[in-house]
């Protein structure tokens, strides 16, 4: 018996070292409207270490509800095989989606690995980096 029952993710939220590259990345790839933006402060004294003013931050409303956040005070580059974030994953409908999606970023000149099935997990990926060098993956099932 599991000790907590829960629905599944909340929110997420990725330490980058520049908010307006980011910003700018995310609003391009993904156009979600914010729920939170205290981005235009991140130079105001204390913000980037004010929970209150989100860090100077950025918080994204997904469609499904969940919140995506970008907290403005990474000091190192990332790295997967370090403990933490490994990667984050971002669900569409339908391997459809991930085609569309190739011809997207490759519009919008952003480099992408391969559609890759996944059939062990019933899933299709497609991979590609945010300004920091963090893996983000779009999913979508197979069949």
């Amino acid at each position: 018996m599991a000790l907590i029952d829960s629905s599944g993710f909340a929110h997420v939220r990725l330490t980058v070292t520049d908010i307006a590259r980011s910003k700018a990345f995310y609003d391009l790839v993904f156009g979600w409207p914010t729920a939170i933006d205290k981005s235009d402060d991140v130079n105001k004294p204390g913000v980037t270490e004010s929970a209150a003013e989100y860090y100077g931050g950025t918080v994204y409303q997904t469609p499904d509800g969940t919140l995506f956040g970008l907290r403005p005070v990474g000091r190192d580059d990332f790295d997967p095989d370090r403990t933490g974030l490994d990667h984050v994953s971002f669900a569409v409908k339908s391997r459809a989606d991930l085609d569309a999606a190739v011809q997207a970023l490759d519009g919008a000149g952003i480099e992408h690995g391969e559609v890759t099935d996944l059939a062990d997990a019933g899933i299709a990926i497609l991979s590609f980096q945010d300004p920091d060098d963090v893996n983000v993956e779009l999913t979508a099932p197979l069949g």
